[in-house]
């Protein structure tokens, strides 16, 4: 175990980031500075995202999303607080989600939106299309932690529900506490509001939505997050929306300038090599095909990386290891008044209409796949005590490294390879020089140099991200996972004392 005197030095040296600084929307506490006081922010696999349709899967196993206790009963009382960031509802844990890998408790739902003029504030987007508004329903992990402030940090640890919404007709359910804001004007304002039926807050259609794996999208933006958002939006009428938009500020009743609470939403993030899985498959079309590997196909390939010839694999079979489609690299034009949304190559990301082709089929996916079959460590990542390892070894090397990218790159494979395994990702060049460490040096060479030279050929081939952006890791590499054991990722967050505990911190999601 670390001396507890080296410990407090790599405290005193490398305070616990994600624990502090202020942060906000705009200005110098805008979400371009957050990775500064919140590394996780600038890492990997963040939200909220873009749902291109060259990045959708289908898969037929995912069934409706299943509810317990969302019927609430009027005798309960819920607490409505404005907490500077967002008006948030705080939900009793005995509604949950099942049907997913673990029992997920509700915490508290809360929302992101626009401003009075622009009705754009969604976080997600469809195809670069942004809604009014989006609501956050917060589950945390029960099955394994006692609390969210315990799983909120754990890489297994929240289920969140997104929904988006739209203006249009009056919708009653939201009135059932949006008539209560006018006592939660400033921060740390709350009112008691009468429970009611949750379900009423969302689509009637529970059996189509977007899945993929993803972050908290304010800080400390730890990517814990099993994002489930609905395809089908709800309608709430106009005067509800300006409820939001004109009658909140994100500043305390005794400050002199009031600061309205207005475009309180991320803006889409890299994809990092992620794909979203979809429960749908019409209305979308894709230009080309997509294989999809299933696990089985992915641990064979693995299989071969870490004990098979790899010499065969770099002279003849280096298409195992490369995508069917290429992606699409999207980003977002200026966003003008820091609101409007606009993708970036419009015309080349229509949407066809319902006769579109069909998406590409996910087969034999499982969701009980276990890590412990192939080898690998399967308990849940540790965001904090990662960083505070990354902190250690930094402090001990001497090193001038950004903290942001020194965390991404002992975060990022790990998520990688757990996430392409589950058929939700595709495998980074970065994550596979991780398998090829443990392979004799020559043979590992050579297959890498020769998926560096095809992957550059392809990122050739698409049309590059703006300065401002920065490209993926690697490419798009498809059809890899394995069986067998992965010494070379190394579970970081094991190097720490296990007594660390995180301070509770501030969040939305």
């Amino acid at each position: 175990m670390m001396p507890f005197t080296l410990l407090i030095m790599i405290l005193i040296a490398f305070p616990v980031s994600s624990n502090g600084g202020k942060w906000g929307y705009n200005g110098p506490n805008g979400e371009h500075h957050w990775p500064k006081h919140f590394p996780y922010c600038g890492g990997a696999f963040q939200s909220p995202v873009n749902f291109q349709p060259e990045l959708l899967r289908y898969d037929p196993n995912l069934f409706a999303i299943q509810l317990q206790n969302y019927n609430l009963s009027s005798r309960e009382q819920l607490t409505l607080s404005n907490n500077g960031h967002s008006v948030q509802l705080s939900l009793p844990s005995y509604m949950q989600l099942t049907g997913l890998p673990h029992r997920y408790s509700a915490a508290q739902l809360h929302f992101h939106w626009g401003t009075q003029n622009v009705q754009a504030g969604s976080e997600h987007t469809v195809n670069g299309k942004q809604f009014a508004a989006e609501m956050h329903v917060v589950h945390f992990n029960s099955g394994k932690y006692p609390n969210i402030s315990m799983a909120v940090d754990k890489s297994d640890g929240l289920a969140v529900l997104g929904v988006f919404i739209e203006v249009g007709e009056f919708n009653p359910a939201f009135e059932k506490f949006f008539k209560y804001v006018n006592g939660i004007k400033y921060r740390d304002q709350k009112v008691q509001v009468p429970a009611f039926n949750i379900r009423e807050l969302l689509p009637s259609r529970l059996d189509e939505y977007y899945r993929y794996d993803g972050s908290l999208t304010t800080p400390p933006c730890f990517p814990s997050v099993l994002w489930t958002v609905f395809r089908q939006p709800v309608t709430i009428s106009l005067r509800q929306y300006l409820a939001l938009a004109t009658a909140l500020y994100s500043s305390h009743a005794q400050e002199v300038a009031p600061m309205p609470m207005l475009g309180n939403y991320r803006k889409p993030q890299l994809m990092d090599n992620r794909v979203v899985l979809v429960s749908f498959q019409d209305g979308w079309a894709l230009r080309g095909t997509l294989s999809v590997a299933s696990p089985t196909q992915r641990r064979q390939v693995i299989q071969q990386l870490l004990q098979g010839d790899l010499a065969d694999l770099a002279d003849e079979k280096l298409h195992q290891l490369l995508p069917k489609i290429k992606r699409k690299p999207w980003a977002p034009k200026e966003w003008k008044n820091d609101l409007i949304h606009q993708q970036s190559q419009k015309q080349r990301n229509k949407v066809p209409g319902p006769n579109g082709k069909n998406l590409p089929v996910l087969k034999n996916t499982d969701p009980s796949l276990s890590l412990a079959k192939l080898g690998i460590n399967e308990d849940a990542l540790c965001f904090i005590s990662m960083e505070k390892n990354v902190s250690f070894q930094l402090l001990r090397r001497h090193a001038n490294e950004e903290m942001v990218h020194a965390l991404k790159r002992v975060v990022f494979p790990e998520l990688n390879l757990r996430s392409y395994l589950k058929c939700k990702s595709d495998l980074d060049l970065q994550t596979i020089r991780c398998l090829l460490r443990t392979r004799p040096t020559d043979e590992a060479a050579e297959l890498e140099q020769s998926l560096t030279k095809a992957t550059r050929t392809d990122r050739q081939q698409t049309m590059p991200l703006p300065r401002s952006m920065t490209p993926n890791r690697g490419s798009a590499l498809t059809k890899l996972a394995g069986q067998t054991p992965i010494t070379a990722l190394k579970n970081a967050h094991n190097m720490f004392p296990p007594f660390y505990r995180q301070i509770p911190v501030e969040y939305e999601d």
